[in-house]
C-alpha cells in the first residue's frame, strides 16, 4: 500500500510540473517572449532548488532505512575488507556528489537570467584544470590500489588446509564436485561428458583420483575453514556470484578460474542473526547467459565440521553412481539365458 501511495505522489508531482509548464506557455503568449523566458527561469530555478532539497532528503532517507538490511554483514573474512573498501568509496564519492550537486543547482538558481545582469565568460583556466584532473586521479589510483590488494588476496594460492570444491556452470544450473578423502579432484575430459550415464562433467574413470569424488546440487562448506573454488563452464560465460560473501568470479569455457575465502557463520547462525528462519546462502549467476539466466541459482550450506562429515558420509561417489546405472544390465541378461537353458 505504501509503495502505491509513493507512486501516486510521484505521478501527481509530474502532473503539477506539467501544468506549470503549460501555464508558462500561455503567459509567454500574453506577455511576450523575453518576459516569458525570465518568468520561466524563475520557476525553473525554484523547482531546481526544491528538487535539490527533496533529492538530498530522499538519498539520506533511503540510506537510513536500507543500510545493512539487504545483505547484512559480510559472511566471509575476506569480505570484511571488501566491505570497508566499499564504504570508503561511498564516503569519498558521496561527499563529492553532495558538494557538486549543491553547487550545480544553486548556481542554476542564483545566476539565472535577470535584467541588468551579464554573465562572466572565461574560456580556460590552467589552475582549475589541474585541480579537477590531478585530485580525482590520485583518489581513484588509491582506491584501485586497495581494490587490487583484495583481488590478489582472494585469487592468490589458497592455504594448504583449504577444502577443494569445483563448480561448473551450464545453462541453466550449477554442478558442484568435491574432492574425496585424498583431497584431490580427478581428471576431466569434455569428450567423456555423458549426462545420461551419470557423468555430466566428463570425469575420466581411469584416473584413480575420480573414484572418491562426489557431486551435489548444493555447496556444503565448513565454517571457519578456507575453501578454494575451481570455477568453469561447459557452454557460455557464466559468473559465480556469492553476494553474502562479497565475492564473484567469471566462469569461462576452457579457462578454469579460482578464488578462495573463509566462511564466518553457519547457515543456522545467519538465520539467527537475520531473524529469517528461511535464510539461505545463495549462488547466483551474475552474467547474462541466456533465456533461463534468472533461474540459475544454487544454495550454499555452511555447517560445522561434524555436520559436513556426516553429510559427506551419506553421499555416493560419482564413480559408483555412474557404474551402478550400468550394473543391472548384466544380471538381466544372465536370468534370460538361464530361462532359455531351463526350457531346453
Amino acid at each position: 500500500m505504501s509503495g502505491f501511495l509513493a507512486v501516486l505522489v510521484v505521478v501527481l508531482i509530474f502532473i503539477v510540473i506539467f501544468q506549470i509548464a503549460k501555464a508558462s506557455e500561455y503567459v509567454s503568449i500574453l506577455k511576450g517572449e523575453k518576459k516569458s523566458r525570465q518568468q520561466s527561469n524563475r520557476i525553473n530555478g525554484f523547482l531546481l532548488i526544491a528538487f535539490l532539497v527533496l533529492g538530498l532528503v530522499g538519498v539520506y532517507y533511503c540510506n537510513d532505512i536500507l543500510k545493512g538490511k539487504i545483505l547484512g554483514d559480510s559472511a566471509s573474512e575476506q569480505g570484511e575488507g571488501i566491505d570497508t573498501l566499499i564504504y570508503v568509496t561511498l564516503a569519498i564519492t558521496g561527499i563529492v556528489f553532495v558538494i557538486t550537486q549543491i553547487l550545480l543547482f544553486w548556481f542554476a538558481y542564483k545566476y539565472q537570467e535577470r535584467e541588468g545582469q551579464k554573465a562572466f565568460y572565461f574560456p580556460h583556466n590552467n589552475k582549475l584544470e589541474v585541480i579537477w584532473t590531478v585530485i580525482p586521479a590520485i583518489a581513484l589510483t588509491i582506491l584501485v590500489a586497495f581494490g587490487l590488494k583484495h583481488w590478489f588476496q582472494i585469487t592468490s594460492e589458497a592455504p594448504k588446509d583449504a577444502a577443494i570444491v569445483e563448480i561448473t556452470g551450464k545453462q541453466f544450473n550449477w554442478m558442484i564436485r568435491y574432492a574425496g578423502k585424498d583431497g584431490l579432484l580427478g581428471r576431466k575430459d569434455f569428450k567423456k561428458i555423458d549426462a545420461a550415464g551419470s557423468n555430466p562433467l566428463g570425469q575420466d574413470w581411469e584416473d584413480q583420483l575420480n573414484k572418491d569424488d562426489i557431486m551435489s546440487s548444493e555447496m556444503h562448506l565448513v565454517v571457519n575453514k578456507p575453501v578454494k573454488l575451481i570455477i568453469g563452464s561447459q557452454d557460455v560465460i557464466h559468473d559465480v556470484g556469492l553476494p553474502h560473501f562479497r565475492l564473484k568470479m567469471d566462469a569461462v569455457p576452457g579457462i578454469p578460474t579460482t578464488l578462495w575465502f573463509t566462511p564466518k557463520y553457519t547457515t543456522k547462525q545467519m538465520k539467527e542473526k537475520t531473524g529469517n528462519p528461511d535464510f539461505v546462502y545463495e549462488i547466483s549467476c551474475d552474467q547474462m547467459c541466456g533465456s533461463g539466466h534468472y533461474s540459475m541459482r544454487a544454495v550454499i550450506v555452511v555447517e560445522t565440521q561434524e555436520e559436513f562429515d556426516a553429510w559427506a558420509a551419506k553421499q555416493k561417489s560419482q564413480y559408483d553412481l555412474a557404474h551402478a546405472t550400468a550394473a543391472p544390465a548384466a544380471p538381466a541378461a544372465d536370468s534370460t539365458q538361464k530361462a532359455v537353458a531351463a526350457n531346453k
